[in-house]
């Protein structure tokens, strides 16, 4: 007997909360190319952003394509911002079934060199924020049946090359996923991680890149080509769909092969 293959990938009518939502001017950045790819396959996505415009942005981008979406300004360090976004997703469209754990900032140096400061404000970002969206987004995803988690990590937590806090602050990430995970998947809650490459985005071309310094990047991958926010927005919205539906716990390395190859500080 021929197996019934669904046509779609299960995100129709349901709710997802993307962190890091926004980007400068109408680049496509990791965050906002998976909210409009949610929203794209029928998710209602709350844009949550810090720079509450950047987010905005975002929602125009969704909403001229035909979908659902609202902007949310939160600081996601902050237990109680985390907690009035589950309040606002819940509020809008009744349900949570989706977040992707998207925050985070870079530093480079070594120990010696690392500023304690410095140390501490990037784990807030890249390690505490996720615990404390994931704190405020399971109960309401117990009370819908279950839910997807996909948390954004790096391959500098694969592959070190100079930049020990990131590195660092990565490698928890991938520690968090696979223990919550264990906790919540007999709740119906799968818990994945995105492991990007050096793609190019808003983020990386905002500071600033010389063009050989671009080329480097581009011969790193194995492919030869340049990774982009959309690789990444796809392998966000595999894991967050039904499609995935026998997956958790897992690092989904999305590099065009660059960790097959030697560390270099320009990759």
């Amino acid at each position: 007997m021929t197996p019934e293959i669904p046509d779609d990938d299960g995100l129709q009518g349901k709710v997802a909360i993307v962190t890091g939502a926004g980007a400068r001017e109408d680049g496509i950045g990791n965050g906002r190319a998976a909210a409009i790819l949610l929203a794209a396959g029928g998710a209602r996505v709350l844009c949550v952003d810090r720079d509450v415009a950047l987010a905005e942005r975002t929602v125009a981008m969704i909403r001229d394509a035909g979908g659902t979406a609202e902007a949310f300004e939160a600081d996601v360090t902050r237990a109680a911002d985390c907690e009035a976004m589950v309040e606002a997703a819940v509020s809008h469209w009744g349900r949570l079934d989706i977040l992707d754990n998207n925050v985070g900032i870079g530093s480079r140096g070594n120990v010696v060199e690392e500023d304690p400061a410095r140390w501490r404000r990037v784990m807030a970002v890249n390690v505490d924020s996720m615990f404390l969206a994931c704190r405020a987004v399971i109960p309401a995803m117990r009370e819908a049946g279950g839910g997807a988690i996909v948390n954004v990590s790096s391959i500098s937590a694969l592959r070190p090359r100079g930049l020990t806090t990131y590195s660092v602050s990565k490698s928890a990430v991938i520690g968090l996923t696979k223990a919550m995970a264990v906790d919540h998947g007999p709740e119906g809650i799968r818990v994945n991680c995105v492991a990007p490459g050096p793609v190019y985005t808003p983020m990386v071309y905002g500071r600033g890149m010389a063009p050989e310094a671009r080329e480097r990047r581009v011969r790193a991958s194995v492919l030869g080509v340049e990774g982009t926010g959309w690789d990444i927005g796809h392998a966000v919205r595999f894991l967050a769909s039904d499609r995935a539906r026998y997956i958790t716990g897992q690092v989904l390395v999305v590099d065009g092969g660059t960790t097959l190859r030697g560390p270099s500080r320009d990759t």
